[in-house]
């Protein structure tokens, strides 16, 4: 059996990436407003209050969560786009997922991650080669370039939404 936490693998980066993958990349990115709104569709508010896995988020808090994740990976790119290897601040995003604004409906949330990865993706596509080797440091993991960056949140969205596809398969919704 899979592991539910994660349902497409846990993220590897090999890189550089060649041409056809940071293509496929930047693709996954901007799908990831659709994919996630095709995952949620139809869900009743007590199926969006079940967590994905035992002792995991709820499907509500998921779907909070990923425009949390990807406003701050959108940051940290603008950060190393305009200054030389900044030092990021992670988030807890544990406690985040807790805040009272993760337990309210998910429109919003939806709304907010179309628009962020509007913006987002034309930001991702205009970058030249040299752009992607530019990094950030994050405190926990070292420099990070933005070619690795932009792997980890390809692979990000697509891993949340498996999380809930996977779910509605196992509880037959």
């Amino acid at each position: 059996m899979t592991d539910p936490r994660f349902p497409i693998g846990k993220f590897a980066y090999i890189g550089p990436l060649t041409a056809e993958q940071k293509k496929e990349a930047l693709d996954n990115i901007g799908r990831t407003p659709t994919r996630v709104r095709e995952a949620v569709r139809g869900l009743t508010d007590a199926q969006l209050d079940t967590p994905y896995r035992e002792g995991g988020w709820t499907v509500r808090q998921v779907v909070h969560h990923v425009p949390d994740s990807h406003m701050n990976s959108y940051i940290r790119f603008k950060l190393a786009l305009t200054e030389d290897e900044p030092t990021i601040k992670p988030y807890m995003e544990d406690r985040w997922a807790e805040l009272p604004d993760s337990r309210e409906p998910i429109e919003n949330s939806l709304v907010l991650l179309d628009a962020l990865h509007r913006r987002w993706t034309k930001l991702l596509r205009s970058l030249g080669e040299d752009e992607w080797k530019r990094t950030f440091r994050h405190p926990e993991l070292g420099p990070m370039t933005l070619e690795k960056t932009l792997a980890l949140y390809s692979w990000h969205g697509r891993h949340h939404v498996a999380h809930i596809t996977s779910l509605r398969e196992r509880m037959g919704w």
